[in-house]
Formats: structure tokens, C-alpha cells, sequence
């Protein structure tokens, strides 16, 4: 139990630091890509949870398994949009 505790603190405070010394437009950046993350996941378990449903399985099953499948979908289209903005912009995705 006290380990986890301090797994727990730990975890806390690489969040809450972890994007300290980047600009406001990196921080905005890696928020949006965060979200972009949560909603293909949350797609995804939806879509398990269905389909495991209609099989005769279990839902549950289902969301688990598709869940972190459109996690990265999720990751990937944001990185796809990104791509395509930055060559209608004329910028290089390379720094």
C-alpha cells in the first residue's frame, strides 16, 4: 500500500512538471495531442464495447481491447492534421 502511495505521488508530480520549461505554444501543443489521444481511445472502447456486445462477448473485452487501439488512431490522425498544416504553411516538421 505505501508503495503505490509513492508510485502515486510520484506519478503526480512528473505530470505537474513535466511541461515546465516549454513555451505556452509547445504546452498547447501537447495538451491539444493529449486530447486528440483521449477521444480516439474513448471512440475506440465505445466501438469495442459495441461490437463485443452485438458478438455475444463481452463489452468489456471489447473496450479493452479496441480501447488503446484508437488511442493510437487518435495519436496518429493528430499527427496526420499537423503534417498537412505544416505543408500548406510552407514549414518543415523537422527542427
Amino acid at each position: 500500500m505505501r508503495m503505490t502511495k509513492i508510485g502515486s505521488a510520484l506519478l503526480a508530480l512528473t505530470v505537474l512538471t513535466g511541461c515546465a520549461g516549454m513555451t505556452d505554444h509547445q504546452q498547447k501543443e501537447v495538451k491539444q495531442e493529449a486530447q486528440e489521444g483521449l477521444a480516439g481511445g474513448a471512440v475506440g472502447a465505445a466501438g469495442g464495447a459495441t461490437i463485443g456486445a452485438i458478438a455475444g462477448g463481452s463489452a468489456a473485452i471489447g473496450a479493452a481491447v479496441l480501447g488503446p487501439i484508437g488511442i493510437v488512431g487518435g495519436l496518429l490522425y493528430y499527427d496526420y492534421e499537423q503534417s498537412k498544416t505544416n505543408s500548406k504553411n510552407g514549414q518543415s516538421k523537422e527542427k
